[in-house]
């Protein structure tokens, strides 16, 4: 049996989900709604070499990290990325 295809050759592309309230999953997981969160937030970062490790302070590290496990954990309740939610 061939795969099914979500495209409708729709020259405005395909959408999955109307609104962030609509639930969606892969690899048969639980469908879940659209992730909000303050860790979602767009980061300002400013990097430089004095401080050892590249951020301007250890508070911009800190949310850079949490941004970086919130997309991790996003990915993973989707079902895009193997592991623990």
């Amino acid at each position: 049996m061939a795969a099914r295809q979500l495209s409708r050759k729709n020259p405005d592309g395909t959408q999955m989900g109307q609104s962030a309230t609509d639930k969606i999953g892969f690899y048969g997981t639980t469908a879940i709604v659209q992730r909000s969160g303050s860790a979602q937030a767009a980061l300002t970062l400013t990097t430089v070499k004095t401080t050892g490790f590249g951020f301007q302070s250890s508070a911009a590290f800190e949310a850079f990290i949490a941004q970086l496990e919130e997309i991790r954990a996003t990915l993973a309740a989707l079902g895009l990325f193997k592991g623990s939610t």
